[in-house]
């Protein structure tokens, strides 16, 4: 069996030039980056023996969405996985940094909240998924991680959204630093511990609309106690 060509014997480009490329493109950098990360953490979090399947939602499934999607001691658990915006970092010390990590959705949908409003928005809701993963390479350029349970995130403060919706949305930027502070820790498995010991005090469903062309409703419901 022949080996497969490689990505730069593919393309008919040199490593160099590909180097050059991804510097000049800040977009592709970025995306780049991103995916490399799903597999930086995969690699060195998944193998865990208490994660008994993983799995990767496909990116064009708008009703599963999920970096990666876990069975963590017998429960389903969703990881987001994002990176921090090269731009906002700052060293502060010898390896001690502060940045923001951008956390929203790759997609615009409707989202109707419980007391009846609507948004059309990219904002990550209360609930959506279970952990938040943010790759810290750009501190230092070293791969390492932090870590926060979707729960503790800080709200939107966006004045133009009623305190409900507030309430139910996740801040599309979120501060980070190293060493990591509250929310964030740098071992996922405490707090996937307590994931699998918590009930969600909410539930959010998916369905299909048309209100210009068909597009993606998510709608936020309050559990019952």
């Amino acid at each position: 069996m022949t080996d497969k060509k490689s990505i730069l014997q593919s393309w008919g480009i040199t490593e160099q030039e590909l180097t050059e490329l991804v510097d000049q493109n800040p977009s592709l950098r970025g995306i780049m980056l991103g995916y490399v990360a799903e597999k930086k953490f995969h690699d060195t979090f998944l193998e865990h023996p208490d994660v008994t399947e993983k799995s990767k939602d496909d990116d064009h499934n708008r009703k599963k969405k999920g970096d990666r999607r876990i069975l963590y001691k017998g429960k389903t658990l969703i990881i987001e996985v994002k990176s921090l915006q090269t731009n906002q970092v700052k060293q502060l010390g010898a390896d001690q940094w502060e940045g923001k990590a951008q956390v929203d959705a790759s997609d615009r949908r409707i989202v109707k909240f419980p007391d009846g409003t609507a948004l059309n928005t990219t904002l990550l809701l209360r609930g959506e998924f279970d952990l938040l993963a943010i790759n810290c390479f750009a501190f230092g350029g070293q791969w390492r991680f932090v870590f926060a349970k979707n729960s503790d995130l800080p709200f939107s403060t966006f004045r133009k959204y009623t305190e409900a919706q507030r309430n139910q949305l996740i801040a599309s930027l979120i501060a980070v630093t190293w060493p990591p502070q509250p929310p964030f820790v740098d071992n996922p498995f405490p707090l996937l511990d307590e994931l699998v010991s918590e009930t969600k005090d909410v539930t959010i469903s998916e369905s299909t609309e048309t209100v210009i062309e068909k597009e993606a409703v998510l709608t936020i419901k309050k559990k019952r106690t």
